[in-house]
């Protein structure tokens, strides 16, 4: 039986960042063909409204132009285009967000969120609320770094860490989920180290687009 076939599109031109989630999402090698692409002409970093609002016909076309696929996954936080996305095109189209907070919810418990910055919780906290699931987040903090700096920071694993730790001590939260696709690297130290799942919002995302194809 053949594999079916899962693109995952960075919206940001960050080369790093489509890295981290190819090796992020080699966990579903033997289930599907997942192929990860770098927008170019996207913002080095999806880090402002300014950014979500200028990606969003970047995203479109990328997708509506590689309909080979059988489903597809926007890998930013934001879930920039996902609505314009399903309402365009018949294939199935996953985001991030919304695909780590499902799976967040069906662990007993309240969970958590790693944000890049204070702005970043803003939108996220407002997303949650359309998704309606607002009364099942315990807290959101942020670590203060850039989309680079997630990817790329020296420190970025050991302040997931620290944040997340916090999260279950503070807040008691049942998982914790890494608010940026910069952070798909850390998810692998991060969860030896916690005592709750650790979420990783492609992965969750590449889950659910596989029980739709």
């Amino acid at each position: 039986m053949q594999r079916p076939k899962i693109l995952v599109v960075n919206p940001n031109s960050n080369e790093a960042v489509t890295n981290g989630l190819r090796e992020s999402l080699k966990i579903f090698m033997s289930e599907a063909v997942i192929e990860c692409c770098t927008l170019e002409r996207g913002p080095f970093g999806i880090e402002s409204d300014d950014d979500i609002r200028n990606v969003i016909p970047l995203i479109r076309d990328k997708i509506g132009g590689s309909q080979s696929y059988d489903a597809f996954v926007i890998a930013c936080y934001s879930d920039p285009g996902l609505d314009e996305c399903r309402t365009s095109f018949a294939k199935p189209v996953y985001g991030m967000q919304e695909s780590a907070v499902r799976t967040a919810v069906s662990f007993s418990g309240k969970f958590g969120v790693l944000a890049l910055s204070d702005e970043s919780i803003r939108r996220h906290l407002e997303y949650i609320r359309r998704l309606g699931y607002e009364k099942n987040l315990a807290c959101e903090v942020a670590l203060n770094i850039t989309v680079d700096e997630a990817v790329n920071g020296l420190e970025t694993a050991n302040k997931v860490i620290s944040a997340g730790q916090s999260l279950v001590d503070d807040y008691g939260v049942s998982a914790v989920i890494l608010g940026c696709a910069g952070m798909a690297s850390a998810k692998r130290i991060a969860e030896t180290k916690l005592p709750v799942p650790v979420i990783e919002p492609a992965q969750a995302a590449v889950e659910l687009a596989l029980k739709s194809v």
